[in-house]
């Protein structure tokens, strides 16, 4: 079974009103579709372009003032997702629960239905700048092509958590990102690599590219899409099916084929998911 994704590289800009921000979130999607595409991917923290919008003093909104915005984010999102027959993982939203803010990736299936995953691992900014709060729990998702994981940038680096996605059935992870320099978006890079290794999935990441010049934390991007895969014979030596341009306003897409990974889980190289040692280490099930 085949699957085909898409991954935008997001080009943050500073809006006027939500239905900039529609259209241009329509714009990729269509653009994809075009394309075929049936899982489209946005980045992490792409809804604070709505914090641009301002206030009615010409401030920048505030982390706090995001939450706001779900309920029209939700209902664009559902109407896309429904419009275009694709699931459209809408990177991360910040939402507010019993008074605490998560950054939440949200997938928005076809029929109306909305999955959530709040992070689970939060970077110390996030913590100390923003005041948010850690999701507590994984969960995968089904779909008509296959069970999926979203974990958000940093939750990418804790090969831990990556294993209990796919022990519990994940074949492809969906990573949003969002980082601000090289070092930031190498480490989220290169352990995409690592998981997607040791654990036998393929990895879709993207990030934001572009800036926001009035929104706090959000002034300067780094980013690049990559649809990534186990290094073994069936696969690209580089273990990259498609990647984008650096910084630049585009999408990358490409098909997934699982029964690729059943077979090299089974008959590859290495078989690193049916080698793994239960007997010293778990699945953390």
């Amino acid at each position: 079974m085949k699957l085909r994704v898409s991954a935008v590289q997001y080009q943050l800009q500073t809006i006027s009103s939500f239905e900039e921000f529609a259209a241009q979130a329509e714009h990729y999607i269509r653009t994809a579709s075009e394309f075929g595409t049936e899982f489209v991917l946005f980045p992490e923290f792409f809804t604070t372009q709505l914090m641009s919008i301002g206030d009615a003093q010409g401030n920048a909104l505030t982390i706090e003032d995001l939450p706001e915005f779900t309920e029209q984010y939700e209902q664009l999102f559902v109407s896309l997702a429904a419009k275009y027959n694709m699931h459209l993982i809408g990177g991360t939203h910040v939402i507010r629960k019993e008074g605490k803010l998560y950054n939440t990736a949200h997938m928005f299936y076809p029929d109306g239905r909305i999955a959530r995953q709040a992070k689970i691992h939060i970077t110390p900014t996030e913590v100390t700048e923003w005041n948010m709060a850690a999701g507590d729990g994984l969960e995968v998702f089904d779909t008509d092509k296959g069970r999926i994981a979203m974990l958000t940038c940093y939750d990418i680096e804790f090969p831990e958590i990556v294993r209990m996605a796919k022990a519990k059935g994940a074949d492809v992870i969906f990573c949003p990102s969002c980082t601000d320099d090289r070092h930031g978006f190498y480490r989220v890079r290169y352990t995409s690599h690592a998981r997607a290794v040791e654990n036998q999935v393929y990895v879709v990441l993207t990030g934001t590219v572009g800036h926001l010049p009035t929104v706090d934390f959000m002034r300067a991007n780094y980013g690049q899409a990559a649809i990534i895969t186990p290094n073994d014979v069936p696969f690209p030596p580089r273990g990259i099916l498609a990647e984008g341009e650096i910084n630049n306003d585009m999408i990358v897409t490409a098909d997934l084929d699982l029964d690729l990974l059943y077979e090299v889980r089974e008959r590859g190289s290495v078989t690193t998911w049916r080698d793994r040692r239960t007997d010293l280490y778990t699945d953390w099930e």
